[in-house]
This record gives structure tokens, sequence and C-alpha cells, in this order.
């Protein structure tokens, strides 16, 4: 019976300390506050009219009144050859490169995940949104989101990390702290700087102003790499 009550109190005493590591080392937070998954077939891209108010961190804010209009626009012609893209982002300096070729064509700071993590890996583009909705967290751990009309997401996966989990590189209207972890999970960037990448990146965009990739118009690879300031 004493030997019981032994392992029981061992047991008790193991549970506290592993839940506080957890506190501690805000893996509560990530487990309890995930970050939106997403629906494929349902993404059009299209600007949410009529909605004046978002959510981020479970504090109300609104939306700019500028959100709608075009920060930046450069057209290109689909199938034209700029050499081969891609987008490194470096977690440990908070950092976006993109490149064509051993070009660098752009240097950007970022914010990634600091309630959820940032994946790490070789993943592709496979979808370019002129805006979508976002939502996620966790309400209990003020750690809630819903943000409308995220403006120019493009969304990457590998076979590890499928579509679903909805994460991207997008513009960011609901902070400004870039080159610290700000995300559950996504890539933050500055709007206008987001605009930039996202005229620059595959799929082409052709004349429209959200496109899925394919096999004739691939997505932009995307390289993650380093440890995030966040752990």
């Amino acid at each position: 019976m004493k030997r019981m009550k032994r392992i029981f109190l061992v047991f008790i005493i193991g549970f506290f300390l592993i839940l506080g590591w957890l506190f501690e080392s805000g893996k509560v937070v990530e487990l309890f506050s995930p970050q939106g998954i997403i629906n494929p077939d349902k993404l059009t891209g299209s600007y949410q009219v009529n909605v004046a108010q978002a959510i981020f961190n479970n504090q109300e804010l609104s939306l700019p009144l500028d959100l709608a209009k075009s920060l930046f626009k450069k057209s290109r012609v689909l199938g034209e050859n700029y050499g081969n893209k891609r987008i490194e982002i470096d977690l440990t300096n908070q950092r976006l490169y993109a490149f064509e070729d051993s070009r660098l064509v752009y240097n950007f700071l970022i914010s990634s995940g600091k309630w959820g993590r940032t994946p790490t890996g070789h993943f592709t583009i496979w979808v370019k949104l002129r805006y979508t909705k976002m939502e996620g967290g966790s309400q209990a751990l003020n750690t809630y989101y819903y943000l409308p009309n995220v403006p120019y997401v493009m969304f990457f996966y590998n076979q590890d990390i499928p579509k679903y989990r909805g994460f991207g590189i997008h513009g960011t209207y609901w902070h400004s702290n870039f080159g610290q972890p700000m995300s559950h999970g996504c890539i933050n960037m500055n709007t206008e700087e987001a605009a930039q990448l996202y005229y620059w990146a595959q799929p082409e965009l052709g004349n429209k102003s959200s496109i899925f990739a394919d096999f004739e118009n691939p997505g932009t690879p995307v390289v993650i790499y380093g440890v995030s300031p966040a752990g």
C-alpha cells in the first residue's frame, strides 16, 4: 500500500513538473492554440465587403480603410523566363530572401510562428489569393484570431505539411512588429512588401488576381530553415 502511494506521489509530482515545463516553454499555447485549418476547395481570393472588424489575440481592431486598394502591381507574361525562382526563409534572423538563380531580388523582414511553430523544410506555393479569411487560436488562452481579408496570401505545402494546414506567406494589417515572431505559424510580412513578392512569385497571375498552381504554371519553391527566437 505504501509503495503504491509512493508511486502515485511520484506520478503527481512528475505530472506537475511536466505541466510547469509546458507552460514555461510555451508548448501549452502551441498545443491548444492551433493555427486554423482551411478547405482548399473553398478558396476564392475574393474581398469580403461589409466587414469592418477583425480580432487578434482576443482584441478587436478595425480593418484599414485602404485594404481593398492595390499597393503594387507589375505585369508579367505567363511563361516568361526570369530565371529559376526560389524563396528562402531564415527563421533565426526572421528574414525572407527571394532569388532568381543566384541573384538576390528581395530581402525582407518577416514574423514567423510564436503561438504556433512555423514548419521547416522544402515547400511549394500551391495557390495565390489576393484576399482570404484566417481564423484560429484559443479564446481561453487569449490567442484567438479572426482576420478577414488577409492580403497577398501564398499558401505552401509539401508531402508532410498538407494544404489544409493553411501555412502561408501573406501581408499583415494587425501588427507591424516585423523581425520578431508574431504568428501562429504563417509568415507575416509588411503588406507592401508582401505585394511585391506576390506579383514576383509563381504561379504567374496573367490577368487574374488569384490563381492555383498547376503543371503548366507551377508554384515557386519555398525553403524554410533555422530556429525561431520564439523556440
